[in-house]
């Protein structure tokens, strides 16, 4: 056999250890390459050690080649000068391990006719991947194709990271708000994504849903649990299969919360390295919104429009997200509000919230209602006051000073204790200003859906399907009439409903003279077939307009 000689005194240049291992063969990966297979490998130690990433294939017949080791390299050895003691084979094998080893391959022959039982004994104990090739190669031809595959991955691993940097720089340059991103995060790495601020509250999350609730459950505890692991972990080649991706979103010294990835498939790119390109994204913005908290703006209005769009796998997952996301529902009470007639900023809400001890998410205004228009769910503590003095006080609180209150209507529902009685209160509350009132004077006008039994009627039998063909039995000729001509039959007759036995006020809310108004009144009851001035008559419609107005049409 030929002599393979080792230069004591120079280490072999290695590639730096990748943030992401993924870019990395494993032993399992270099013993199928055909170089190998020419020298009849066989396994004595494999299974889950064969999984370790190899950084480099490192060749030395020494008994103190451990001290030339920097972790990750694959020994390739004839064991010539390895100790002939079974304890110092073992100690042998011990300090091979400790020196981050992925694994050796000895060539059987000259040396070694077989492996000692030591050192399957030691490599078994430290889960140290052990090959044996059971006939005669040329290092230097393992030695390339190893080479070769991991400077391929390399060079695979630049060109995505390249293709990760542009995707993402381009997202910063169109000004893409944070879900957006973390929806590209969560479809680059092809595992869910979650974006929470310092106080460890979820602002944006691509999760399916089946997981929601197990993962969002107490997430506050998990995620700080999760926070310690990774400042305790020192392993260069990130977190293990079982563990979270955790990276800051920082800039200029300040950081404003976390990213994190649950376990997923490896990307060429590294997943650390892509998860930072997201980070980097989503810190520009930060930069670029100054004092205005962009996040929680736009994280809880998604998170509340999709509430109301029925975007959630069950109650469980609906809950555990809402209080992730910093909203308290045990010992809560919730209501339902919407505000029309004003804006009201992610900010105000916020604050109003806090007079009463509580918190407040915000969405956008629902369909059917003219703008500006703003729905938003209220927790408060149970033992909290929210009747009509804190109720105008805390509508007060959400309008600017600037705005003209006379023009602003609060709208509330029922309060109510869990995610379900939440949203029958947030639709509730919706369906009050969708309706048509007569405003009482001048001010801040509050509506209540406790004051409203035909609207908590509604709103509980919204999806029966009994209900909504009554509606639309009731009122079809009008509404194909209206919507032949361009008529305003369903505002007359919401104005005679919503003042019943008192025509001239009904004339003037429906903006018409009183001479036209009888004229429409007439020609509705043409339509319809039915006497206005009866009561059964009158209810009935009310209803259906009500269930109408409840579906924003």
């Amino acid at each position: 056999m030929r002599h393979r000689h080792e230069d004591r005194t120079n280490h072999t240049d290695r590639p730096a250890p990748a943030s992401a291992s993924g870019t990395l063969p494993t032993v399992r990966d270099v013993i199928a390459l055909d170089a190998v297979a020419h020298g009849v490998p066989e396994v004595l130690v494999g299974d889950d050690a064969l999984d370790a990433r190899v950084r480099w294939l490192h060749v030395s017949d020494s008994a103190g080649v451990a001290r030339l080791l920097d972790g990750g390299e694959l020994l390739l050895s004839t064991g010539s000068a390895w100790p002939a003691d079974p304890a110092d084979l073992r100690r042998f094998i011990g300090e091979l391990a400790d020196a981050g080893l992925s694994g050796v391959v000895l060539e059987l022959g000259a040396h070694h006719r077989y492996v000692p039982s030591a050192v399957v004994e030691a490599a078994t104990q430290r889960h140290l991947a052990l090959i044996v090739l059971h006939r005669e190669v040329k290092f230097v031809t393992l030695t390339e194709a190893v080479h070769s595959m991991i400077i391929a991955g390399q060079n695979d691993a630049l060109r995505a990271r390249d293709e990760v940097r542009e995707r993402f720089t381009a997202l910063v340059l169109r000004g893409s708000p944070v879900d957006f991103i973390v929806h590209q995060l969560a479809q680059t790495l092809g595992a869910p994504v979650i974006l929470e601020n310092l106080a460890h509250e979820v602002v944006a999350a691509e999760v399916p849903l089946a997981m929601e609730e197990e993962l969002f459950t107490d997430w506050e505890l998990r995620s700080r649990s999760a926070h310690r692991r990774s400042e305790r972990r020192r392993e260069p080649e990130g977190p293990g299969d079982d563990e979270w991706l955790i990276v800051p979103v920082e800039a200029r010294g300040i950081r404003w919360g976390s990213l994190i990835a649950l376990p997923g498939p490896d990307h060429p790119a590294g997943r650390t390295a892509v998860l930072e390109q997201g980070a980097i994204a989503l810190a520009v913005g930060r930069l670029a919104d100054g004092d205005a908290d962009e996040w929680g703006r736009i994280g809880r209005r998604r998170l509340l429009d999709g509430l109301l769009a029925g975007r959630f796998a069950g109650v469980g997952g609906a809950a555990a997200r809402l209080e992730a996301a910093g909203l308290p529902l045990r010992g809560a009470r919730l209501y339902g509000v919407v505000v029309s007639g004003a804006p009201v900023s992610a900010e105000s809400a916020a604050a109003a919230a806090k007079t009463l001890r509580g918190r407040a998410i915000v969405g956008t205004a629902p369909d059917g209602i003219a703008p500006p228009a703003t729905a938003m769910l209220l927790s408060i503590p149970a033992d909290a006051s929210f009747d009509d003095p804190a109720a105008l006080a805390f509508s007060r609180a959400l309008v600017e000073p600037g705005e003209a209150s006379e023009r602003v209507v609060v709208s509330v529902g029922r309060g109510a204790e869990g995610v379900d009685a939440a949203l029958i209160s947030l639709h509730e509350a919706i369906d009050l200003a969708r309706g048509r009132r007569r405003r009482a004077g001048r001010g801040l006008q509050l509506r209540r859906a406790e004051n409203r039994p035909l609207v908590q009627l509604v709103t509980a039998l919204r999806d029966d399907h009994r209900v909504l063909e009554h509606a639309e039995r009731m009122l079809a000729p009008i509404i194909e009439h209206d919507l032949s001509r361009g008529g305003d039959l369903l505002d007359v007759l919401e104005a005679m409903l919503t003042h019943p036995g008192n025509r001239t006020a009904a004339a003037s809310a429906s903006h018409l003279s009183r001479s036209v108004f009888y004229q429409r009144i007439a020609l509705l009851e043409e339509l319809l077939g039915v006497d206005l001035d009866d009561g059964e008559t009158q209810t009935a419609l009310h209803l259906a307009l009500l269930v109408r107005r409840s579906a924003g049409r």
